[in-house]
């Protein structure tokens, strides 16, 4: 195979066939087999994204039964190992087969759920969650990795559109579900409630993740793994997340517990790329990945547009509690209109790229509606009536999942298929990663406007309050007497609007990178290394390794060849009507629970 890349967005890359002529895709069609391995995707990212929202509203109730100090860490817990441990999931995955790795990671998932249910303090329950994180965070990963396998990148936005889908209903009602179980006395059932669903998906790996895997022994694939890489990797995200978490809540910004492991950290992960590109016999971060402009501007956009997300998602609940008087359930459900939309256009952006097979026009749009939607809410004070406080939201999630529904085509367009489950697991990290970063980000901002806007009154008011505990009243702002209850509403309404410029800024950093995006041809062809046994996925029938074939591009001349083209590209009305039913099944779930 052949290929020219343009070395501008303005002129497309084209790609030259040596085996077989431009052609159109023969239909597809997907036997029983795979839309089983395909529920068991979205169960498993269901799962992970359940988890990694619904402790939050449960924490009080957990602390007390408890009795621990240490309880900033069970929700930083399941954060950390779910993310360090991503790009050693990639390895895995590629070394020892996708089968082993999911089976894997679905057991440390179902322990932690078992252990975490079953804690009787809090070190036990914060080293269970790390369990669960290291299954959680590769439950990601693998379920994206095992979709690239079983789909072209060329059909694959409307599955990704499914899975993102299960992604927004499990972050959306974790924090209900969470706050509605632990608050009738029985939190443990918010892990043990995961086991069923973790049985169910077992089985059906077992019984149809039937891959092909890679030759070999087992001493020899645990020989050719990146033990190094993955050391300075884990210890090194490790290290930054500690000093991220630690900073300005247990101990100042400027001590040297908090600077000593964030610059160790930060230094290590540097170390860490140049360790993979110099001497990494096997690395677990191809450098080639990196080697692209579209890949690297694809992921610095993941980074930015999640930092973002994550920083919305966690400080949006802060604002209806401080400043428009909810409750901790409610305000969990008033961010509902941010992740519903986002929900919602994941799907409707999926199936566009699908149909058009073009994915800038898409990102761009986003970018330019999360400007536009995170700007105007800036002008969000205590004052402002709740209806469209919680309407501005709408704005921003449209354009935060049609960025995210798009940005794995740019990081995947061109690269060789080979080297999916290695980029698919970085995409993952990178995503993680910037969530813990955003939610430091919007705390510390928040933090330093506090500290400037809170007169000494009313921090001896609030028993010698500072900025950096004052987070731990802020479902009781509510019920406090004037004039403290306004001066503390209007000093978080003023900080957070500050927090929302500063999302704004970086978001125009995140519209700036998009435009180092060249204009890739999405690719139609599967890895045949791991290509189905009794493979019933009818893939197209030029879909041999290693081949590309350019797609039309719209708003030019189009051959009848490509109208074939754009037709067969076209997701079946068994996948729309999945859609739908899912799409039913999020609206009367957050009905439900706005109506609660």
């Amino acid at each position: 195979m052949e290929s020219t890349s343009s070395e501008s967005a303005a002129s497309p890359i084209t790609v030259s066939l040596e085996k077989s002529p431009r052609q159109p895709a023969a239909s597809t069609r997907r036997g029983l087999r795979f839309w089983a391995i395909f529920t068991s995707l979205f169960l498993c990212i269901f799962l992970a994204a359940l988890e990694l929202t619904m402790v939050s509203t449960a924490l009080p109730a957990i602390v007390a039964d408890l009795k621990g100090d240490d309880f900033l860490w069970v929700g930083t817990a399941y954060a950390l190992a779910s993310t360090a441990f991503l790009p050693f999931s990639g390895g895995i995955a590629e070394t020892f087969g996708r089968r082993p790795a999911m089976l894997i990671s679905l057991g440390l998932f179902t322990l932690g759920c078992a252990l975490c249910g079953a804690a009787r303090n809090m070190g036990w329950l914060i080293a269970s969650r790390v369990v669960l994180g290291l299954g959680g965070g590769a439950l990601l990963s693998l379920s994206h990795i095992i979709l690239s396998d079983l789909v072209s990148l060329q059909e694959r936005g409307t599955y990704y559109a499914v899975l993102g889908l299960a992604f927004a209903i499990g972050s959306s009602i974790g924090p209900l579900v969470g706050g509605a179980v632990a608050g009738a006395g029985q939190w443990r059932w918010l892990f043990y409630l995961n086991l069923p669903i973790c049985g169910i998906t077992i089985v059906m790996v077992i019984l149809c993740l039937r891959l092909l895997t890679p030759p070999g022994s087992i001493k020899s694939k645990l020989h050719k793994m990146d033990w190094i890489g993955n050391f300075l990797v884990i210890s090194s995200t490790t290290s930054v997340v500690i000093g991220l978490t630690w900073g300005g809540v247990v101990y100042p910004w400027s001590s040297a517990r908090v600077l000593i492991p964030l610059i160790l950290g930060l230094c290590g992960l540097v170390f860490f790329g140049i360790y993979e590109a110099l001497w990494a016999a096997n690395p677990i971060l191809p450098i080639s990945i990196l080697s692209n402009i579209s890949s690297v501007s694809g992921y610095i956009q993941t980074f930015i547009v999640h930092v973002c997300f994550f920083c919305l998602c966690y400080y949006l609940p802060v604002y209806y509690q401080a400043c428009q008087d909810t409750s901790v359930i409610r305000s969990g459900a008033n961010i509902l209109a941010l992740t519903f939309t986002s929900g919602s256009f994941l799907v409707i952006t999926g199936v566009s790229v699908t149909l058009t097979q073009r994915y800038r026009p898409q990102i761009w749009l986003g970018w330019v509606l999360c400007l536009v939607g995170v700007g105007v809410y800036s002008i969000n004070s205590p004052s402002t009536e709740m209806s469209q406080a919680i309407g501005l939201t709408i704005l921003p999630g449209i354009g935060i999942a049609a960025v995210v529904a798009s940005l794995v085509f740019p990081v995947l367009a061109p690269l060789d298929v080979t080297q999916n489950a290695y980029a698919l697991a970085f995409y993952t990290f990178v995503r993680m990663f910037a969530g813990i970063w955003g939610i430091t980000i919007g705390g510390t901002v928040l933090q330093n406007e506090l500290e400037k806007r809170l007169s000494q009154e009313a921090k001896q008011a609030l028993s010698g309050a500072t900025a950096s505990n004052l987070f731990a009243i802020i479902p009781q702002i509510r019920f406090l007497d004037e004039p403290l209850k306004t001066e503390l509403r209007f000093a978080f309404g003023g900080s957070l609007q500050v927090v929302w410029e500063v999302l704004t800024a970086i978001l125009g950093l995140g519209f700036l990178a998009s435009f180092l995006m060249p204009d890739v041809p999405i690719q139609n062809v599967r890895d045949e290394k791991w290509a189905m046994h009794d493979d019933d996925i009818s893939s197209p029938s030029h879909s041999v390794k290693g081949e590309v074939v350019a797609r039309p591009r719209l708003f030019t001349h189009i051959t009848p060849t490509d109208m074939t083209i754009m037709c067969n590209a076209r997701p079946s009305f068994g996948l729309l009507g999945l859609l739908a039913v899912l799409e039913l099944i999020y609206v009367t779930a957050i009905g439900l629970a706005s109506a609660g």
